[in-house]
């Protein structure tokens, strides 16, 4: 007499490999990269006069000023005799932004491997709005309003040669923190002229992606103290954007927006894809059970 052989269910799971995510973000970064600077300031100011950037950075300011709430250039000033603080959050904002995005997403991709997915599709989409941001409002930040237009200096970017209702004394009063205290790069290189977007300024992925940092996170913590931190990250970003000149804290807002549609389209996506992976789970019970 023969016994029938015992069909096993199969093991539900959701596998992420390592060499496919960073594929992805390598991929999706070249995109990124790529896109972003098809709408790059070379491009913006092609005619030497960037009147839509310098257009877009007035209806922030007026916005702002409608709010009571236009204080960059003070609160720049306050901090500026300070050179070495300013050269700490100069380097800040060019290096931080990234590792600690990437530290985030390593770390996500080993410790909570559950919902990797979902916060993966959440700085993406995140990302992808930014691009879309950065494409339909060019923006100038505060430390180019003063600088020269390209077509006085082709090394500069600016909108000095703009008249404006908002200059007072003749000058926004900005000052490019980098190109005068120093950090981890110059924009006044042509190598990096060339190739970036200084315009690319609303929505703020420095805000976007360092509050995606804070959420992705939180639930590995464990003592009050590391949360504190966490929390003061974006924070911490707000502070250096602000006093660096690069952006306008209506930015940061924008950044916020977009974490917050990259967020709901990253949990609506990883429950679709649950779903269908339940689906298929399912099916091989029963198949396993028959």
């Amino acid at each position: 007499m023969q016994v029938a052989e015992e069909k096993i269910a199969p093991e539900r799971q959701h596998r992420t490999f390592w060499w496919k995510e960073a594929l992805i973000v390598g991929a999706f970064y070249v995109i990124y990269s790529w896109t972003r600077n098809q709408f790059g300031s070379n491009k913006i100011a092609a005619d030497g006069i960037p009147e839509q950037a310098f257009t877009n950075a007035e209806r922030v300011i007026q916005l702002e000023r409608w709010m009571g709430l236009y204080h960059e250039e003070t609160i720049q000033d306050w901090f500026l005799p300070y050179h070495g603080f300013i050269q700490f959050w100069n380097v800040y904002y060019g290096t931080l932004h990234f590792a600690a995005t990437l530290g985030v997403f390593i770390w996500l991709y080993l410790k909570r491997p559950d919902v990797f997915p979902q916060w993966r599709n959440t700085l993406a989409v995140t990302t992808s709005l930014a691009i879309v941001g950065f494409a339909w409002f060019p923006l100038m930040p505060p430390r180019l309003l003063d600088k020269p237009c390209p077509a006085f200096d082709p090394s500069q970017y600016g909108g000095a040669c703009l008249a404006s209702r908002f200059r007072g004394r003749g000058e926004f009063g900005f000052v490019d923190t980098l190109a005068q205290y120093g950090g981890p790069w110059s924009f006044d290189s042509e190598t990096m002229a060339s190739i970036s977007n200084q315009y690319a300024a609303m929505p703020s992925l420095h805000i976007g992606w360092s509050t995606w940092c804070v959420f992705a996170v939180w639930p590995l913590l464990r003592r009050r103290s590391t949360k504190a931190l966490v929390v003061l990250y974006p924070l911490a970003t707000l502070f250096c954007i602000v006093i660096t000149g690069n952006h306008f804290w209506m930015d940061g807002v924008g950044g916020l927006i977009a974490f917050g549609i990259g967020s709901l389209a990253g949990w609506g996506m990883h429950r679709w894809n649950q779903g269908r992976l339940d689906h298929q789970y399912s099916q091989a019970l029963r198949a396993a059970s028959q």
